[in-house]
């Protein structure tokens, strides 16, 4: 029988050890921190073999295969083990792929993977498809595979995961952007972190669709690098297409796919912001591929409402807004997020930097940011980049204490804007666990 060891245990690494027992492997999961109560109960609902608290090596280098959850470097001794006796290592993705014959749409890049992921999704739900929305988000592909029986799958990946598949193909292929991120886990190498994202092309063939946008400077200029058989589809707000693809013209998304035209205002939009209308663009394309009617894509644009902790609106208080953008872990989101609000910010920023380069944001960050709340550990680079251009910025350590702090600098018709451009993991959990105590911070302070 072959053994199958699962490293890490949260949602991907439990949800692929339940696939691999139902498919018949000798399955042992392993994962160097603590499982939480309801991934051990999975484990234990599958009589599944674990451990926690550390890496048994002898328990896992005789493996057949490894699934290697996303979050888990290569570092750490146990990889460098595993490489050095060339055992296989895949993701969660990959595998489940294997025993997966639904029609896959696959979304990836730098920023607005969740966001368009929840989008098409939301799109796909609206006609009425039988659609299981997994990856880097929700439950996991794997277990849902295991549970469920869908005809569709809409997928976030992200690099960590696209770095450990082989031979997985998409249906339909999105790449949003590339702006360096990760680059910690990249050997500080912009190439690697691009190699990775274009692997969502891997293996497609002439039937199949890439959404790709034409106005990425980086994606363009590695598209040629990329042997592609897959229909090209551009998506642009800076030029007309005259074939498959979509872009704005006239303050209207115009969206065509083999002879089939789609039109919508953007001012008719549900999402705010130039960055959003590159995510509707890919939905209304991926929409016609997949023959969805018009009407159809028109409601679903109009009235999806968002995902929670990207430009979250929670209200205001004494006419200070305040907008959740925890999701926002790199420069490129935070820039997004800083252009989409009209008026001046106390931006609440900072976490575990990832080798950022903030210069994108001066120009944004001097017209439109009155003061500078640090949530973080270590703030001096938030400090030595932003001192020049803005005249206020204080440290913190908690939501709470920043949400106060944010209050108090902050003047009526402000927002303050929590969009950190960093990871969480110095004060946090995870950027979810950032997001629920600011909003909760901002609840406290609503009811006051």
């Amino acid at each position: 029988m072959k053994r199958i060891v699962v490293l890490g245990g949260k949602e991907s690494g439990t949800g692929a050890a339940v696939l691999a027992l139902q498919k018949g492997f000798d399955v042992f999961l392993s994962d160097n921190g603590t499982l939480t109560p309801e991934y051990v109960g999975i484990l234990k609902k599958y009589n599944i073999p674990y451990e926690e608290g550390g890496h048994t090596h002898e328990f896992i280098l005789n493996a057949d295969e490894i699934i290697k959850s996303p979050g888990i470097p290569e570092a750490i001794p146990v990889m460098r083990e595993i490489r050095a006796k060339n055992i296989p290592v895949i993701s969660e993705i990959e595998f489940a792929g294997r025993y997966c014959n639904a029609k896959k749409i696959c979304i990836t890049g730098s920023n607005g993977k969740t966001t368009t992921s929840s989008l098409i999704y939301f799109l796909l739900k609206n006609a009425g498809l039988n659609v299981g929305l997994a990856g880097n988000i929700g439950k996991s592909y794997a277990y849902q595979v295991a549970t469920e029986n869908y005809d569709y799958y809409v997928l976030e990946i992200s690099s960590f995961q696209l770095d450990d598949m082989y031979g997985f193909k998409a249906d339909i292929a999105v790449l949003l952007n590339i702006t360096p991120d990760h680059l910690d886990r990249y050997n500080y190498d912009t190439r690697n972190y691009i190699n990775s994202k274009f692997k969502i092309t891997q293996n497609m063939r002439s039937e199949d669709c890439f959404i790709f946008c034409s106005d990425d400077e980086i994606t363009m200029g590695n598209l040629k690098k990329i042997v592609l058989k897959a229909k090209m589809l551009p998506v642009t707000q800076t030029r007309i297409i005259e074939k498959d693809g979509a872009y704005v013209f006239e303050n209207k998304i115009i969206a065509n796919y083999n002879y089939s035209e789609f039109q919508i205002l953007i001012d008719d939009l549900s999402l705010n912001g130039k960055h959003n209308v590159y995510n509707s663009m890919v939905t209304a394309i991926a929409g016609k591929i997949l023959n969805i009617s018009n009407s159809v894509i028109r409601a679903s644009l109009v009235g999806f409402k968002g995902i929670e902790h990207r430009l979250e609106k929670l209200g205001k208080v004494k006419g200070v807004e305040f907008i959740n953008d925890s999701k926002a872990t790199n420069v490129n989101s935070a820039w997004y997020a800083l252009e989409s609000v009209h008026g001046k910010i106390i931006w609440i920023v900072g976490g575990t930097d990832k080798g950022n380069d903030y210069s994108p944001l001066f120009e944004l960050v001097k017209a439109k940011v009155r003061a500078i709340v640090c949530l973080g550990v270590d703030n001096t680079k938030i400090i030595e980049n932003f001192k020049p251009i803005v005249p206020v910025i204080v440290e913190t350590r908690s939501a709470k204490i920043a949400v106060t702090k944010a209050f108090e600098l902050a003047e009526p018709d402000n927002t303050v804007l929590l969009s950190p451009a960093c990871a969480s993991f110095d004060l946090f959990k995870n950027y979810e666990d950032r997001g629920k105590k600011f909003k909760k911070a901002v609840e406290e302070l609503m009811s006051e």
